[in-house]
This record gives C-alpha cells, structure tokens and sequence, in this order.
C-alpha cells in the first residue's frame, strides 16, 4: 500500500540581495518537479546535502507549506486540499528543541500537548507513560526534569515522543539525529526500524548522513538542487558505482622489499601498489563474491614473498561514493 505519493512538486522563494546601495529580487528554486511514493511500514530517507530542498518537501508533506505546482497524497488525503485529514495522521518532528516549554517536565511537556490533540484522564496519563518509556524518558530523573535541564539526546527524544501522541500511521522527521552522541543516534535509529517494521508505521526522514541511511532506511531518494537524481534500495545504489569493493593491505617496510619488487607478482590482479607513510599499500579491486578467495590468495603470495601484513582493510562501495558519482559535474 502506498502511503505518500508526490507528484512533480515545485517551489520557489523570492529572496532579494544586496549590491552596494542596491536590492536585487532573486529567485530560489528549492524542489524542481519531485516526484516519488512510500510504502506503508517502509523506512524511506530524503537524502541530499544542506539546500538541496529536503527541509521544504517534509515542510510541504507536513501541510506547514504550499507548493507552486504539482501534488501531494499522504494515505489518499490531499496535503492541500484536505489538510486537516493529513493532520490527524502524522507525527511530525523538524527540530528536536522548537516548541518546547523550558519550565515544564519532559513529562509535563507531552500531557500539554497531549491535551491540545484531544487526549485526556487515563488514556493520556497511560499514552505519555508509554511514549517515555518508548524513547527511554521513563526514568524519574529523566521525565521529571525541567526541559531546559535536557541534553540535545534527550530533547531529540521527546520530540519524537510528541511526534508519536496521537499514535499516527505516519511518521515525518528533518534530521532526527543531528548533533547527537553516538548512544542518542543509535537508540533513535533502532526506535525507527521498531515503529516501521514492527508496528507498520511509514518513517520519512531526511538526513545528509550517509552512514545512517544505510542503517536505517529500507530505500532512499538522493536530492540535489532541488532535483531527485536516483530512487532505490541501497544495494541497487551501491551497483552504480560498479559495484566492486577493495581490499587493502598495509605491508611493513623492510630492506628487500620495495613497490618495484612487489610489483611483478601482483600486475595480473591488476594492483595498486603505493606508499604510505614508511608502509606499502596494496590495493586490488574485486567482485563481492571473490572477495575471500582474492584476500587469501593476496595474503599466500605475501607470505612466500616474505612480507609482515600490517592490516587488511576490505572497503565497499557506500552512499557517499554514490552521491559523489551521480552529482559530480552537476550543479
């Protein structure tokens, strides 16, 4: 089933400039014709550098800002025509400390805004329970300490907690986890593959963090200037890349042995041989599926050279060198 559905979205702002005494109007084309769907209970990532236009396709699915042009379902429910619909189920998070009453409790916060979506007695004071211990808040320390007492981990947390009051079918995140420590970015990304795959929740994020979205996300859009470039699942993205990994091997200096030497036994693996540092990097690329038997026979011809293996490093193609080749030479 599908749960949103974007079609040729457009948007522009008017900005102006300054040029010496002067105002110049300027036009900014943030989404240039977007078109993609999500899948109920899939995690699908929005990814793209800062300004790329991921901020204002969430601002828009949100019903918080209205395209120039094209169109937008979320559960069949028009976002411009039927607003209120598209309201009452989603969960929407775009800054993980907007919103907030710093005077209250992380718990005081979710009962105020619990009672402004029309929860009450029993059924919210059971539904914030829930939630905090959900987001790992349940602890008295935690859920009772006043909001401007929060760390930024715990203020990401609770946003997604108020995200989550009217438990709705789908949930909208702008960069759930930036500016988090290690810990605070795994809990939430573990709590977002929860809600997904196991509650059948649809999870839209946006993130330039390339190493998340292979973590999290089940498939992903790569925006650039307004553009989407690319739409699937992360190993059919990785293939445009070619598809090969490498292997690297870090070999010790040592007085009879040198990149000229080295050089002959390895040119029909088709080797790079470098230095680096006082080491010698030995760098062949190979199939995913040749991946052991290549490492191993690299390491026997080592041996019989006579040569002490440092590290051996196997790098697979990633989102980043991804991105990097289907951007390079646009603007």
């Amino acid at each position: 089933m599908v749960a949103i559905e974007v079609e040729g979205l457009e948007k522009r702002y008017v900005t102006y400039l300054r040029r010496g005494l002067r105002r110049e109007r300027s036009v900014i084309h943030a989404l240039r014709g977007i078109s993609f769907s999500v899948m109920k209970g899939e995690v699908f990532g929005l990814l793209g550098p800062n300004g790329a236009g991921k901020t204002t396709t969430v601002k828009i699915l949100s019903t918080l800002l209205l395209p120039d042009s094209g169109k937008a379902f979320l559960l069949g429910y028009d976002v411009v025509k039927e607003p209120e619909e598209v309201r009452k189920r989603i969960g929407v998070s775009l800054s993980v400390e907007r919103g907030f009453f710093w005077k209250l409790t992380g718990r005081e916060n979710l009962i105020y805004f619990g009672m402004l979506y029309g929860l009450d007695g029993n059924e919210l004071r059971e539904r914030v329970n829930y939630l905090l211990k959900l987001v790992g808040l349940d602890e008295l320390n935690s859920s009772d300490k006043l909001y401007e007492e929060y760390s930024t981990g715990m203020k990401a947390r609770l946003s997604i907690a108020r995200a989550l009051l009217i438990d709705p079918d789908v949930l909208i995140l702008d960069e759930p986890t930036l500016g988090l420590d290690p810990a605070s970015s795994r809990m939430i990304r573990e709590l977002l593959i929860r809600l997904a795959h196991d509650e059948g929740k649809t999870v839209l994020i946006t993130t330039h963090n390339m190493f998340e979205a292979e973590i999290v996300c089940d498939r992903v859009a790569i925006i650039n200037d307004g553009r989407i470039i690319a739409i699937d699942t992360i190993d059919n993205l990785k293939g445009i890349v070619g598809g090969d990994l490498s292997i690297e091997l870090s070999i010790l200096p040592s007085a009879r042995i040198s990149l000229d030497n080295l050089r002959p036994h390895f040119s029909d693996l088709n080797a790079e041989l470098t230095l680096n540092g006082d080491d010698i990097k030995l760098k062949v690329l190979t199939k995913p599926s040749e991946r052991d038997e290549v490492t191993q026979e690299l390491l026997l011809r080592l041996q019989k050279l006579g040569c002490s293996v440092k590290r051996v490093e196997v790098r697979e193609p990633n989102l980043e060198d991804v991105f990097i080749e289907l951007t390079r030479g646009r603007s």
